[in-house]
């Protein structure tokens, strides 16, 4: 068995999203690292004399990244609800016998809950906290920027009956590159967050793969399922508080890149097990 899809929750976590679409959608969100927030408002629009008509031809854009984002989530959404047409197949071949091989052992069972692993896990905890804080920090440099955007948009419209065209298209222009500006800017840190969160959770889950292997060999187990999977069990079979007590002993805590350090400008060994782990499988 492939060992590492006892670990696929921890990859399911909404952390590497490339936008600033989670930050916008995260109180919908049940993500472990997306703090609770208000959606953001959209820009205010004024009003303006004839005069600003040649100002105001281009319509400006500071509205939040997460409108973008959410008119391709109905586009996805619509493709996905039209019916995929039959396409053309192959028949499947007819394949002569292979030579006959050993069976496989008989399964000795284990069963494991990897969420329940995670939210007890002290490393996955610090995780939490420290990315959480960040993203809530991004959410108010948002909030900060969009403010600073209809500020500077309402301000165009108020001046725009004293200013000639050139001027009107100048201060346009100049609210453009701002808004662009603080996009991309926004966006980066949403991502160095994102990929810092990944980094940390990488560890644990290296560590986790290990650790699961471990302890379902002291059991004599050759099977491990994920506990949503199975619909019956015995609590014998359950190996996760067993699981989750070694994680803990073996990682009690977790890397986390700086937050001025973007995660793709670290070497390659930075976040190599700690020494614990390190012992461990040493003398494994």
């Amino acid at each position: 068995m492939n060992i590492r899809l006892l670990c696929a929750a921890l990859l399911a976590v909404p952390l590497a999203a490339p936008g600033l679409s989670t930050v916008a959608r995260a109180q919908s969100s049940p993500g472990w690292f997306v703090p609770s927030q208000a959606a953001p408002a959209a820009p205010a629009h004024g009003t303006a004399s004839p005069r600003s008509r040649s100002v105001r031809q281009a319509p400006l854009s500071p509205a939040p990244v997460a409108e973008a984002d959410q008119a391709a989530d109905i586009d996805q959404g619509q493709q996905q609800q039209q019916p995929m047409p039959p396409l053309p197949a192959p028949p499947v071949p007819a394949l002569p016998s292979l030579p006959k091989a050993a069976p496989p052992p008989t399964a000795v069972v284990g069963v494991l809950g990897v969420p329940d692993v995670m939210r007890a896990s002290n490393a996955a905890q610090i995780i939490q906290r420290v990315i959480g804080a960040r993203k809530e920090k991004l959410r108010l440099d948002i909030d900060r920027a969009q403010a600073t955007w209809r500020e500077m948009e309402q301000a165009l419209q108020a001046d725009a009956p004293h200013l000639t065209p050139d001027q009107g298209r100048a201060r346009e222009r100049a609210l453009r590159e701002r808004v662009n500006s603080d996009r991309k800017a926004l966006q980066d840190r949403n991502r160095i967050i994102s990929e810092a969160g990944q980094v940390a959770l990488n560890q644990i889950e290296s560590t986790l793969v290990a650790v699961i292997r471990q302890v379902a060999e002291s059991r004599g187990m050759n099977v491990v399922l994920h506990r949503s999977q199975v619909a019956l069990n015995m609590p014998e079979f359950d190996i996760t508080q067993q699981v989750t007590e070694q994680l803990n002993k073996l990682q009690p805590t977790v890397k986390i890149p700086p937050e001025d350090v973007d995660p793709a400008t670290l070497p390659k060994d930075w976040a190599n097990p700690p020494g614990a782990v390190n012992q461990a499988a040493a003398t494994h």
